[in-house]
């Protein structure tokens, strides 16, 4: 038999299948600095990219165990895909405001709500429009919300968007725009004042 380093991804993942551990140890260990790195890119957090890597690797896991991985040849790919999937699944599930910079100063998107900050009335009217927005962007087309959220929840630029989503800088620029159209309309016809 050959070495487990020689074996292809394929071969590794057939291995793990049928009960070889030291198999996922090898593919962890061939693909864990790329993913990683991926990871950090997008969170920019060491800490929080080691939390979003082990669970990726562990719905990787269980995809492997519970045999819905499809051996198309392309390992790598499925596995940068479900990271990327987590890193955006934590930007929205997390509750402060993005920051976007502006003449190197950071100031909060939701600051422009147009509501009066006097009194616990004015509390309660801008928390239920950041509420409104929310649930907004989750009505987006998948791809229209993830540029968005990459972009003003993750900070990235429009090249590194465009990489992750392997798509041309012109398309990220696209669904952005299409992205910021739906949700003006929306907040039209939701009254959400921003």
């Amino acid at each position: 038999m050959k070495s487990i380093t020689t074996l292809t991804d394929q071969q590794l993942i057939q291995l793990f299948i049928n009960g070889n551990s030291e198999s996922l140890e090898e593919l962890i260990k061939r693909h864990k600095d790329r993913i990683f790195t991926s990871i950090v890119l997008l969170v920019k957090d060491k800490n929080l990219a080691e939390d979003i890597f082990q669970d990726a690797f562990i719905r990787i896991i269980d995809t492997l165990r519970t045999g819905n991985y499809t051996d198309e040849g392309k390992f790598l790919p499925w596995a940068l895909r479900i990271a990327h999937n987590l890193c955006v699944d934590h930007f929205r599930k997390v509750k402060r405001s993005p920051l976007v910079q502006n003449n190197n100063e950071d100031f909060d998107i939701f600051e422009t709500i147009n509501v009066s900050e006097e009194g616990i009335d004015g509390k309660i009217m801008k928390s239920q429009s950041h509420a409104k927005v929310r649930q907004m962007l989750d009505m987006l087309p998948e791809d229209q919300r993830e540029v968005i959220v990459m972009r003003h929840f993750a900070n990235l630029s429009f090249k590194e968007i465009s990489e992750k989503t392997n798509c041309s800088i012109n398309t990220a620029l696209g669904r952005m725009r299409y992205g910021l159209i739906n949700l003006r309309k929306m907040m039209v016809e939701h009254q959400v004042a921003l």
